[in-house]
């Protein structure tokens, strides 16, 4: 019993298309090199699989090359391929030329070049382009302004809270060298003076600088430096 003939219409399922393509593909492979080696005839053949990778299979006859095809395959049909395809270049360099020079016209009527080919109508519209254009820049000019404004108030406030800190930092330290002082400690005080840049004036306890006398009021005392 023969087999049944297989229904001739695309396969649904991508991976039986791909193995079907890459079975069928080997075969007419085989068919074109017969054919060649039968009939000495001069075989060419390009593929491309449908699949994601868009993968390209070729095969040539022995002894020949893809030129020659392509020449005996213009000669046979009495086309120029190349010049076709150099015409359709030409009018497309063409198109391209033309736009290019509209640009480089609009650029030069923006900045008030070439305006005199222009009519009453066209000069209110490149006004209104203008004027357009203006406004888009103030805008943008403005927030520049605005973004550098808000970042030098942010640096601002945080030199002022540095130079605050400083100066609580700075008062609790001229605290601890009065409280010392105060104390009759003035050893005490000469150590915490060597440890700052500062020079402080403070009064220094009447027993510890003569016990005789009820109050000896030293007015300054320079104590050395770090």
């Amino acid at each position: 019993m023969g087999r049944g003939k297989i229904a001739i219409k695309p396969i649904e399922n991508s991976t039986n298309r791909q193995v079907t393509y890459s079975k069928r593909r080997n075969g007419i492979f085989k068919k074109a090199h017969e054919l060649t080696v039968l009939c000495d005839a001069k075989v060419s053949l390009i593929m491309f699989s449908n699949s994601g990778c868009a993968k390209l299979h070729e095969y040539i006859s022995p002894n020949t090359t893809t030129k020659t095809i392509y020449d005996q395959y213009q000669k046979t049909l009495e086309v120029d391929l190349w010049k076709t395809h150099s015409e359709r270049m030409q009018e497309s360099l063409k198109k391209l030329k033309e736009t290019n020079y509209k640009l480089r016209r609009e650029i030069g009527q923006r900045i008030g070049e070439d305006l005199n080919g222009l009519s009453f109508q066209d000069l209110c519209v490149l006004e209104e382009h203008l004027s357009y254009t203006v406004a888009v820049v103030r805008e943008r000019k403005l927030h520049v302004i605005k973004t550098q404004t808000e970042t030098t108030k942010k640096k601002v406030r945080h030199l002022e809270e540095k130079n605050g800190n400083l100066l609580l930092e700075l008062e609790a330290k001229c605290e601890i060298h009065y409280r010392v002082v105060d104390n009759g400690d003035y050893e005490s005080a000469l150590a915490l003076a060597n440890g700052t840049s500062n020079l402080y004036a403070f009064h220094i306890h009447h027993n510890y600088m003569n016990p005789h006398h009820h109050e000896t009021e030293v007015k300054s005392h320079d104590l050395p430096l770090a």
